[in-house]
């Protein structure tokens, strides 16, 4: 199953529950923090590079009826950062 990127910016965003099992990793710039379940591995969400600012949520990981409604829009992630106008 693939990851399917939400973004919600950092006001509209509440972890409700499980922070304590949440680990980081971070690589190359250190910008972006991936958080992984400690238990399972997962990783539900995430502060990525292309938006400091905010989280991208899987809106796989979310419960039925969260979203009312959802445009997948599909980005070339091998270059994303001239998707996003970032060097």
């Amino acid at each position: 199953m693939r990851y399917l990127h939400l973004i919600a910016p950092q006001e509209r965003f509440e972890l409700l529950s499980g922070a304590e099992a949440l680990s980081t990793y971070t690589f190359n710039t250190g910008t972006a923090r991936h958080l992984f379940c400690s238990v399972c591995g997962v990783k539900s969400f995430y502060a990525p590079r292309s938006h400091p600012d905010g989280y991208s949520v899987n809106a796989r990981c979310l419960d039925e009826g969260t979203i009312e409604d959802m445009a997948i829009v599909r980005k070339d992630g091998k270059n994303w950062e001239k998707t996003y106008g970032r060097d």
